[in-house]
């Protein structure tokens, strides 16, 4: 194996303490953290700077020739005031199933899964590689749609707007925890809906 390759992230065999998982039996193997990564609708982005940490919640592709997650804010903000030197940085996506109700109150539990990733962040600077980033992110959540069919291609005045960036994959690990359909109690829980349906007391 490469160095870096996908396939030399696994876990939790690796000597990096970062993803060393707890609970082994939960632990996941690499193919089904790249699926994971490859399909998970959003995730968050964890950097600090000054000893003050940020984390961003944002919309990402994985691209596994590259080894790379990609995301994008605006020009201005403190993701990429954070992210103007290359920097070590962290990285999660997860989705929650069903609450698990026990005879314990200490026994409560919940279905999860969940990555958590772990390599170096940097704001692309290249107008070539900035615009092959965006049209991956466009091809992962709008692939039924095509750039000079659907919708006009991106702009070099757009790319001076947008901030993109880059986060190398040293390491990553997987998680979940599932039980069978006919867990006792098994429940879900009710969503927050976009817009946020807020009634003040």
């Amino acid at each position: 194996m490469t160095e870096g390759s996908p396939s030399d992230r696994r876990t939790p065999e690796v000597a990096d303490e970062r993803v060393q998982v707890r609970r082994t039996d939960r632990a996941k193997e690499d193919a089904w953290v790249e699926a994971y990564l490859s399909r998970a609708p959003f995730g968050f982005l964890a950097t600090q700077r000054d000893g003050q940490p940020f984390l961003n919640s944002n919309l990402f592709v994985y691209v596994p020739e590259d080894g790379a997650i990609y995301l994008h804010t605006a020009r201005t903000g403190r993701t990429p005031d954070n992210l103007a030197d290359a920097t070590r940085v962290a990285f999660s996506a997860a989705s929650m199933g069903r609450l698990l109700p026990a005879d314990e109150a200490l026994e409560f539990s919940v279905e999860y899964s969940g990555v958590v990733v772990f390599g170096v962040g940097r704001t692309l600077s290249d107008p070539d590689e900035q615009e092959r980033a965006l049209q991956l992110l466009l091809d992962k959540y709008a692939p039924h749609l095509r750039p000079g069919r659907d919708y006009r291609p991106i702009t070099a005045g757009e790319l001076k707007r947008t901030a993109v960036f880059r986060i190398d994959i040293e390491s990553w690990s997987g998680k979940e925890k599932s039980e069978s359909p006919d867990f006792a109690g098994a429940f879900e829980l009710e969503g927050l809906g976009v817009p946020f349906d807020f009634e003040s007391p």
